[in-house]
């Protein structure tokens, strides 16, 4: 839920433009594969330490989360001012430390009957379609209805990001969610996911240059990354029993 302070400033930025940066998403899309790709290599790791350390693992996992969420906005702050030389590497450091991060989920998935390895494809295909589909409709979506969609999700975002928090909170003394509430709260996430990889499309042409494909680029790949968290988060779901 990263996304949600970069995505704001994306809107403001975007609210009141004309397209800026046409073929500033198509300039972003390797620094995207790129990260999702480090993000997978990430967890493969994560996997290799939970199966062969497990002692050692929940340690790392929670530096990997405190280092992973500082160097979002170290990272973040130095793609904004266009300092790609280090932006670069600070960029495929965070991916592999959110891979790592991610290693709990898929695991979970992985021992989750009816789930496992097709499971994972399944989210991972999913956010492929999601991209074809919003590219289309994002990409054509009018100024109006661009703006209010782009309100609306945002809006929607910080709602989910609030009701993540809560949940964390109970997590930590020892209230679990329930399962008719983890399948809803999952699956408002793929659906406002969805509309943030729509909005992508007709928000960062408007909000960055051609030049500036790197916070784009972290932009769409917070949007993929959440999608396919929430999309496996729903699948365990709706595949669990209380």
């Amino acid at each position: 839920m990263s996304n949600t302070s970069n995505f704001r400033q994306a809107f403001r930025d975007a609210r009141s433009q004309t397209l800026v940066g046409p073929n500033v998403i198509a300039n972003a899309l390797p620094y995207v594969g790129g990260g999702l790709a480090l993000t997978a290599l990430g967890t493969y790791g994560g996997l290799g330490v939970f199966s062969n350390n497990p002692g050692i693992f929940m340690p790392t996992f929670w530096v990997a989360l405190i280092a992973s969420l500082i160097l979002y906005f170290v990272a973040s702050n130095v793609a904004e001012n266009g300092n790609k030389a280090i932006a670069l590497p600070l960029l495929a450091t965070y991916s592999l430390l959110v891979g790592y991060t991610l290693t709990g989920l898929v695991a979970l998935a992985l021992s989750t009957p009816n789930v496992g390895i097709a499971g994972i494809g399944f989210a991972a295909l999913g956010c492929g379609v999601t991209f074809i589909v919003a590219r289309q409709v994002g990409s054509n979506l009018s100024e109006q209805d661009g703006i209010a969609l782009a309100r609306t999700v945002r809006l929607g975002l910080i709602a989910l990001l609030v009701v993540l928090i809560a949940q964390v909170l109970l997590f930590a003394f020892g209230i679990h969610t329930p399962t008719f509430l983890e399948v809803a709260i999952s699956g408002i996430g793929v659906f406002l996911f969805v509309g943030a990889a729509v909005v992508d499309f007709f928000v960062l042409p408007r909000a960055y240059k051609d030049d500036q494909y790197l916070p784009a680029a972290l932009s769409m790949y917070l949007t993929y990354i959440n999608l396919f968290v929430f999309i496996l988060r729903l699948l365990i779901a709706l595949n669990s029993q209380d």
